[in-house]
């Protein structure tokens, strides 16, 4: 890879082979509009040399790059892009929690291949149950239609230490201290080598928004997240640790449209119709 310092252009490789010279710094964004505007229009992410990444994040050397929209070449819903939804709509649901549930404090929440899921310890005297789905819900549509920016702002392990610290979530200080020390098991926090950098993502303005710590990448803004739907709870253990705290585990699922998230649910119908469970005891 070319140094950014000693060229005033970077060469940008995209999927057809084809390169593209881009003044230093760009961003998948920049490439995306030089493409055309079609394209970055349609865009929630980008693959720089093969990972997947923010469409804004600042491209300092030449490398491969692949714009992620929502569906692939065959129209169906693309994975990188699916991903990208569902990790971001799990920033929104935690939001949402915590408004519905003052008190609630997050642990971490990967998504999945069908969806997503958040582990959250909530007070004793206040726990989540399936009669808080609707305003769950609610909260997160408003969000979403807000159509809040993801920010990403990055701390020194010792500044953003210290903020975590004063903040006061145990959790959260442990994802932390496992992101700097490269354990990769935090669900949350999964890099393959140790960050030197503390992230946080904001939807909306750094001390104006709702933020948590993650290392991303997400979709440009909580309105690129179509539909949602609460589908369940679960308890679950601190690190799967039984020893330890016991947590709620809400799972959720996320798609970047209503036809895509109903077409889902049918499967999810149709599959419990087959369930032997369910026929054995009906036959």
């Amino acid at each position: 890879q070319t140094d950014a310092a000693t060229t005033s252009a970077l060469n940008i490789t995209l999927p057809d082979g084809s390169v593209r010279e881009m003044p230093a710094p760009t961003t998948a964004h920049a490439v995306a509009m030089a493409i055309g505007e079609r394209l970055a229009k349609a865009a929630v992410g980008a693959k720089i040399d093969g990972r997947l990444a923010d469409l804004h994040e600042p491209i300092t050397a030449d490398c491969s790059l692949a714009i992620v929209t929502p569906a692939n070449r065959e129209k169906e819903p693309d994975p990188d892009a699916l991903w990208l939804c569902r990790h971001s709509a799990a920033h929104v649901m935690a939001e949402a929690i915590q408004r519905v549930v003052p008190g609630a404090q997050l642990v971490y929440g990967p998504p999945l291949e069908t969806g997503f899921y958040y582990d959250i310890a909530f007070p004793e005297d206040r726990p989540l149950r399936e009669g808080d789905f609707e305003a769950i819900e609610k909260e997160m549509a408003a969000i979403v239609k807000e159509d809040r920016p993801f920010t990403r702002y990055e701390l020194s392990p010792e500044e953003g230490l210290a903020k975590l610290k004063s903040e006061g979530s145990k959790y959260k200080i442990n994802n932390a201290e496992r992101a700097l020390a490269s354990t990769g098991s935090n669900a949350d926090a999964e890099r393959s080598e140790a960050s030197d950098v503390l992230s946080f993502y904001v939807t909306g303005q750094p001390g104006e928004h709702w933020e948590d710590l993650c290392a991303g990448p997400h979709v440009p803004n909580t309105g690129r997240i179509g539909a949602f739907k609460v589908m369940s709870l679960a308890s679950s253990y601190w690190h799967s640790d039984e020893t330890s705290d016991r947590l709620t585990r809400v799972y959720d699922t996320a798609f970047f449209n209503k036809k895509d998230l109903n077409a889902h649910l049918t499967r999810l119908e149709e599959a419990k119709k087959r369930d032997h469970r369910l026929l054995g005891k009906q036959l």
